[in-house]
């Protein structure tokens, strides 16, 4: 019940931010009031939004991420992940950038197979390297490798190994759209010699439609399959969400609420997700303050 409370505040948090933020925005800013459509603030945060729905774009954000997932084991216990996600883009040379995704989730593990209990504390850690190109043409890519790290402070949240493998994303974003895909499979090198061998995929497909004044419709679930599974290596969500780019003062902000369900997954995982997302967003030359 305390993880269900918790989630429910959380929820409500992120809609008041959200719904809050255009009022902010009026106050700090009458003049952007003023001018036409497409123009000033409006269109600053249109486009900032598609950056944000473009994995390699040249754009530092550091995005909070907290997952709940729902009915795990026959106690129905909750799960919850906050992954700290930086991005932070690095140029190469004048045609490439090197794109940096680290996430390090925090993780609260309850005890499937009783009512009560679990573990807290950090799990693996994922980075992943894109190379992209600096200015590139309608098809977005980028390609490198990706590590998944034995951070985890208890065996319940990791792996024990060290992984390393491909990743890979493609998108595209005909106005209004950002539709892409984001792949990678990471296997285990070494660790510790009693811990199962990692093969791991993790697939997103993220569909976005752009309304005005930043706002957004999306779906982005992660689909992930365990090859080491000797049945049911399949997690495959369905669902949707809400989010819109706004400013606080002058900083830009990216909240977003969603919920899949796991249409496919293995016996005594979870039901469903609930994702909640703030990112800090610090772009260059955009949504500056006036």
């Amino acid at each position: 019940m305390g993880s269900g409370w918790r989630s429910a505040c959380g929820l409500a948090g992120l809609l008041g931010v959200l719904a809050w933020a255009p009022a902010s925005l009026a106050q700090e800013d009458p003049a952007a009031r003023e001018q036409p459509a497409g123009e000033g603030g409006a269109a600053e945060e249109q486009d900032l939004a598609k950056d944000v729905q473009n994995p390699v774009a040249n754009l530092i954000s550091v995005p909070l991420q907290d997952n709940v997932d729902f009915g795990i084991g026959p106690s129905n216990r909750t799960r919850n992940t906050l992954n700290i996600q930086p991005v932070i883009p690095v140029s190469l040379t004048l045609d490439w950038n090197l794109i940096n995704r680290i996430i390090v989730p925090v993780v609260y593990q309850p005890d499937a197979g009783a009512d009560t209990g679990g573990t807290f504390g950090l799990g693996d850690t994922s980075a992943t390297f894109f190379f992209a190109p600096a200015k590139p043409g309608a098809l977005i890519w980028g390609v490198g490798p990706a590590l998944l790290l034995p951070t985890a402070t208890d065996d319940a949240l990791g792996t024990g190994k060290w992984s390393v493998g491909p990743s890979v994303v493609v998108l595209v974003q005909p106005e209004p759209w950002s539709i892409g895909v984001l792949a990678k499979n990471v296997w285990s090198v070494f660790g510790s010699e009693d811990r199962a061998s990692v093969n791991q995929l993790l697939l997103q497909y993220f569909i976005t439609y752009n309304l005005p004044k930043g706002w957004y419709v999306t779906s982005a679930p992660i689909l992930t399959a365990n090859w080491e599974a000797d049945e049911d290596p399949w997690v495959i969500p369905f669902g949707a969400g809400a989010g819109r780019v706004f400013k606080v003062g002058g900083q830009a902000l990216n909240g977003s609420v969603s919920a899949y369900y796991n249409a496919v997954r293995p016996e005594g995982s979870a039901d469903w997700q609930l994702r909640l997302q703030l990112a800090f967003l610090f772009p260059k030359g955009k949504m500056k303050a006036q």
